[in-house]
């Protein structure tokens, strides 16, 4: 762990554990299926923060398939530090064609390398969040050119900034974003908190959504 991904107490934040899993799932999707590993869009991500790795610790991650659906796949990653740290977290993650924006199935290359992992076990891509309370306030939210990526939308791992900037977030916990739409350049950003729940607005319609749960039993094998 190193200063730029500790907050100032020191601990591992979210938006960088979020890099760290999207980084690895492109790893291991490019030495598997090559170009296959490209048209992916996360649609929701959980995180359970067991103990919060802490700077100058030396983790190591470890993912693997562990569910599918005809157009979609689930991939989970556990982090392990060397002195307790530990966040097991599950993506779902969309294929999708990147000539209509829509999701296509799995590809046979798919199925060959990661089949065997995800072993029969099925997932669901629908969502589960609401909508924001009705007559809730929306507060205006700053979005910077370096929150873009190369596709021109606002990075996933960005959302997981808003996290830790509105909630005081304390292991153990249980944290999960669903995504609905992207966040493209010259919109307006803002965002609606009600007690441990988060909705991401641009342009007025609801981007990504998130929860802050009470901490749960959850094991790293599916």
């Amino acid at each position: 762990m190193r200063l730029g991904d500790v907050s100032p107490k020191g601990r591992l934040r979210l938006d960088a554990a979020a890099r760290y899993l999207q980084d690895i799932a492109a790893d291991d999707g490019h030495d598997a299926i090559g170009a296959e590993a490209d048209p992916w869009v996360v649609r929701r991500t959980t995180m359970h923060v067991v103990r919060f790795p802490v700077l100058r610790e030396r983790i190591t991650l470890t993912t693997w398939a562990s569910g599918a659906g005809s157009r979609w796949a689930e991939r989970r990653t556990s982090v392990v530090g060397e002195r307790g740290g530990r966040i097991e977290a599950a993506a779902l993650w969309v294929h999708v064609d990147l000539a209509t924006g829509r999701p296509k199935r799995l590809s046979a290359e798919f199925w060959a390398t990661y089949g065997d992992a995800v072993g029969g076990r099925t997932v669901h891509a629908r969502l589960h969040h609401g909508d924001p309370p009705p007559g809730s306030t929306a507060t205006a939210w700053p979005v910077r050119f370096a929150d873009f990526d190369v596709l021109g939308h606002v990075n996933n791992a960005v959302y997981w900034a808003i996290v830790e900037e509105l909630f005081d977030l304390r292991a153990p916990c249980t944290v999960t974003l669903e995504y609905r739409g992207g966040i493209d350049r010259g919109q307006a950003v803002s965002v609606v908190v009600a007690g441990d729940d988060l909705w991401v607005l641009a342009g007025g319609a609801v981007a990504a959504t998130g929860r802050i749960e009470p901490p749960r039993l959850y094991s790293p094998t599916p």
